[in-house]
């Protein structure tokens, strides 16, 4: 079955969806906890850190135990993710990812000890706690097991508590937008349609210092207001310019193009030639009496068909859609239109970049 999926590229976006703020972003935490309350499907004594770690936590709570003389089976080592958005105030609340390190084959219905979340410079920026929830469970005994989904990772919701401010940068009068895809054209159409709503008698308020940095400056009237500038500046509405492509699924079918991708005049034919090789065996049994001996003969049959080769014309300005459609309507298979769309592009007769996914 084949797909064909046309995106239209000319549609305008808001420049939100375009462009970022430089700065404003957000970062990875990470973490290290005890995942408790697991029904027997924890960490087993292969799994040495998760017993010094309860160890450990049992000790700073006035009990000392020996790490090797303990076998907790409802105790699990995890790992912690978690994103901090930018703006982040202490008190808000982040979900938390939790997947097993150790050995532990299921962490349904377990409890996340409190567990500090560090970024990328060391520093706790949240602490992390509560049930965790898996996407599977995995049950059975004796030889007899199923398992779902995968139950060895997990998600709290609102499981983390932000404790530290992330390092967002303030909103000023000077910002410097970053294009989430870099391209000359749209750069430059979005530095004239910042000029165009704010520049006040030709003023230049926005001008793009390369392909994916714009550089602006609030107006004075916005100069006490930073963020109803960028606000009002995130509405623009701006055509971007991308870069014709045509991604192809061998593995479903499915073509997805811009609508604007076109060919050039060409001629196309295309045949298959199929060869079939056939083993059959026969048994050869000599006649009653006879000193022969009951063989088995293997008899090989090769046949070759080769389909009538299908042409196609197109005239100069066609669209890749009107391509696919006429393909299609003369029997053409997915793999037949991948192998004909490389083979234009190969020659030329189309201008946008083919990926095979």
């Amino acid at each position: 079955m084949l797909f064909t999926v046309l995106v239209d590229t000319a549609a305008g976006a808001r420049l939100k969806e375009l462009a970022t703020i430089e700065g404003v972003r957000d970062n990875q935490l990470i973490g290290y906890g005890l995942v408790v309350g697991l029904n027997g499907t924890g960490d087993r004594r292969q799994t040495i850190f998760s017993a010094q770690t309860l160890a450990n936590l049992l000790e700073r709570m006035g009990v000392s135990v020996t790490p090797t003389a303990i076998q907790v089976a409802n105790t699990a080592a995890v790992m912690l993710t978690a994103t901090l958005p930018p703006f982040g105030q202490p008190g808000t609340k982040i979900d938390v990812t939790v997947a097993a390190i150790g050995d532990a084959k299921n962490l349904q219905g377990g409890l996340l000890l409190l567990a500090p979340l560090k970024g990328g410079d060391g520093q706790v920026y949240a602490v992390g706690q509560g049930s965790v929830v898996t996407g599977g469970f995995s049950a059975g005994a004796g030889g007899t097991e199923r398992t779902v989904n995968h139950p060895t990772a997990g998600r709290i919701m609102n499981g983390a508590i932000i404790e530290k401010a992330s390092p967002s940068p303030k909103p000023d009068s000077k910002i410097r937008l970053q294009l989430r895809q870099a391209d000359f054209t749209t750069a430059a159409r979005i530095a004239a349609a910042i000029n165009k709503s704010f520049g006040r008698n030709g003023e230049i308020v926005a001008h793009a210092e390369n392909a994916a940095a714009i550089a602006v400056s609030a107006p004075a009237e916005y100069a006490s207001r930073p963020v109803e500038f960028v606000s009002e500046m995130e509405s623009l509405t701006v055509e971007s310019d991308r870069l014709a492509k045509i991604v192809v699924n061998e593995r479903t079918g499915t073509i997805t193009m811009g609508k604007d991708v076109k060919v050039a005049a060409a001629s196309i034919l295309h045949g298959s030639l199929t060869v079939q090789i056939e083993t059959s065996f026969a048994v050869s049994q000599p006649q009653p009496l006879a000193t022969g001996q009951t063989q088995v003969v293997p008899q090989v049959a090769v046949g070759a068909k080769e389909e009538k080769a299908r042409s196609l014309s197109l005239k100069n300005g066609a669209t890749v859609e009107e391509l696919v459609r006429a393909l299609v309507a003369i029997g053409s298979t997915p793999r037949d239109i991948i192998a004909i769309l490389q083979s234009l592009k190969a020659t030329g007769s189309i201008e946008a970049e083919i990926e095979v996914i």
